[in-house]
């Protein structure tokens, strides 16, 4: 393995943590009531056990993901509840809708990361902490949103 090779090998399983650890922060906004800026603190300081450190080269990353997906709430939740036909956003399981957030923003916000990429990894996390069922669920909502931004111009592949 090339130098070259391990960084990016590394690079892609910090960005696979950083995911994670915005997903963390973002279910203590929506049930722990902390403001994106607490959560983040908690996740800085103390660090859930079951999330590895991104590392520091992933933190802005993380602190963007959360950022946007909390200013951009609304509009990701209309995104996700046009894909989601006869679903109302709502009325989703917590972590299915925290991690189609999560996806959606960085769909639209990180062109650098490939939409295909995106939704894999939204599969795995909802597949680590929701089941099986949620990962076809979030695939199948977020196969509909990443069609969606494409007819409007909004991704390349």
């Amino acid at each position: 393995m090339t130098r070259d090779t391990a960084d990016a090998g590394s690079r892609w399983a910090g960005r696979h943590r950083a995911r994670a650890a915005a997903l963390q922060a973002l279910y203590e906004c929506e049930i722990g009531g902390l403001t994106p800026q607490q959560a983040l603190g908690v996740l800085h300081h103390a660090g859930p056990p079951e999330v590895n450190d991104p590392g520091e080269d992933e933190h802005a990353f993380v602190i963007a993901l959360v950022k946007g997906a909390m200013t951009d709430k609304a509009a990701l939740d209309e995104r996700i509840g046009e894909a989601a036909k006869n679903w109302r956003v709502e009325r989703m399981a917590v972590i299915d809708r925290l991690v189609m957030r999560l996806a959606a923003q960085e769909m639209l916000a990180h062109r650098e990361s490939p939409p295909r990429v995106v939704i894999s990894e939204a599969i795995e996390l909802a597949r680590a902490y929701s089941g099986d069922e949620a990962a076809k669920f979030v695939n199948g909502v977020l196969d509909g949103v990443y069609r969606r931004l494409k007819d409007e111009g909004l991704l390349v592949d």
